[in-house]
């Protein structure tokens, strides 16, 4: 669990100050190399001993920033000890491109390299992450997480544009990372970290800003298995994105948000006008732990235009044609006698070899029932699409799009989408022990 002594330990705080207007992190241009390879850290500060991380060019949590409409290309250099695949979480592109290993590629094996080439078709905030069907979580535990920012050609005016990767680590009380069990073997709630990070640094980390400023947070849930909420206190918050897809502007009910495994919002956040005021974004575990901490600091700034929306994705459907739906239930179920096999999705762990769930033709309408019979919140994400979020009764959907959603326990929801993109793409768990245990499912675009 995460402990008081944890949260002391992260007080030390990394101070990121604004040099200049609509400032932005982040690696540009469109040809990178990922040298994926094990690297010594002190994650925790007070540790007395180094954490075996595996990096992304020897850093975690690295940017990487491309225009929309610009190709992408970006080789994996796997200097790691297994298998590796990078899976571009939430992008709607070509199918080769997906990055799942076992279905839609061979992953790269130690020593070994792949190149991803596409162009992603949206704007937005995406995840980069290790998938390999049977082998994720150990990869993502230790590390080898990273962002994909697509940006607007015309982004909303911000004093600085920040990504911010939350991840916990299960560390040793030495601050050594503490060993792995087979997914199998894993508590049904997943490995539960015992130190949060920031884009793998401690918690609280400062941000500097003008009084009357505004903020871009791109905030990303990079855990293996937490699910927490997130609270804003002293600033006003506005969320324009989730899953990476614009929506209309609102401010979060109670001031917080629901933050499951691969879930990113995109928010804006207006300062208070009078310098050395602060607010927080703090994930209420426990009594409560802060994320970030922002501070007002120097001259007022000359004031901004109103929040504004980000211009909706005219490259979704306004409309879902749920009478013309080809439907499918996925029931979710896990046996505790069945150590081998211990999560199904109708009866059977995740097979790219057995039959897909749904077979359809390109440009169908889909509505899948997910049916959760199991005592945990399941959080699913589907690939190469995004979705809405249906009403009970089917009679309407929620006003924004979704690629990933939690299924509370015991309880059906039902998700609705156009299959306009080719190929073989996952539904699966984001908790990645349960993904590598069998927690998946595919769906065929034809």
């Amino acid at each position: 669990m995460i402990t008081r002594r944890a949260v002391t330990a992260g007080l030390a705080t990394t101070l990121i100050a604004l040099s200049r207007p609509t400032q932005a992190q982040g690696s540009g241009g469109s040809e990178q190399t990922f040298t994926a390879k094990p690297t010594h850290l002190k994650l925790r500060p007070d540790a007395a001993a180094d954490a075996e991380t595996w990096t992304f060019n020897g850093s975690l949590s690295p940017v990487v920033r491309v225009r929309q409409g610009e190709e992408l290309k970006l080789r994996l250099e796997n200097e790691t000890a297994l298998p590796l695949s990078l899976h571009f979480h939430g992008v709607r592109g070509v199918n080769a491109m997906d990055g799942v290993g076992g279905l839609t590629q061979d992953p790269a094996l130690p020593g070994r390299s792949h190149e991803y080439r596409f162009t992603p078709p949206d704007a937005g905030t995406f995840l980069i992450r290790p998938c390999v069907l049977g082998g994720s979580a150990d990869p993502l535990e230790r590390g080898l997480s990273a962002f994909l920012i697509v940006e607007e050609s015309q982004p909303p005016q911000v004093d600085q544009d920040l990504a911010l990767l939350v991840d916990d680590w299960r560390l040793n009380d030495d601050g050594s990372l503490a060993p792995f069990e087979k997914a199998a073997e894993t508590a049904p709630a997943g490995r539960l970290g015992s130190w949060l990070s920031v884009n793998g640094r401690a918690t609280p980390q400062r941000i500097e800003a003008p009084p009357g400023g505004r903020l871009r947070l791109r905030l990303a849930n990079a855990c293996n298995a937490r699910t927490m909420r997130l609270r804003f206190e002293g600033m006003k918050a506005y969320v324009i994105a989730i899953d990476g897809q614009p929506t209309s502007t609102f401010e979060p009910l109670k001031a917080s948000l629901p933050f499951a495994p691969g879930t990113r919002y995109d928010l804006l956040v207006d300062l208070a006008p009078e310098p050395g005021a602060s607010g927080a974004v703090t994930a209420l575990i426990g009594d409560g732990m802060p994320l970030i901490e922002v501070v007002t600091a120097g001259e007022k700034r000359p004031e901004l235009p109103a929040v504004a929306p980000l211009p909706p994705n005219q490259k979704l459907p306004e409309a879902i044609k749920l009478q013309n739906a080809g439907r499918k239930d996925a029931v979710i179920k896990r046996d505790p006698k069945a150590p081998h096999v211990p999560w199904t999705v109708n009866g059977a762990a995740g097979n790219p070899k057995a039959p897909p769930l749904i077979k359809v033709k390109r440009g169908t309408p889909v509505v899948l029932a997910l049916r959760n019979e199991t005592a945990f919140v399941q959080p699913m994400h589907l690939h190469g699409h995004s979705f809405r979020l249906l009403h009970p009764l089917d009679d309407g959907w929620e006003p924004y799009w979704l690629d990933t959603v939690q299924v509370p326990e015991n309880k059906t929801i039902r998700i609705a989408f156009v299959a306009d993109n080719p190929g073989k793409w996952l539904l699966a768990s984001t908790v990645m022990e349960r993904f590598d245990a069998g927690l998946w499912t595919w769906i065929e675009v034809t």
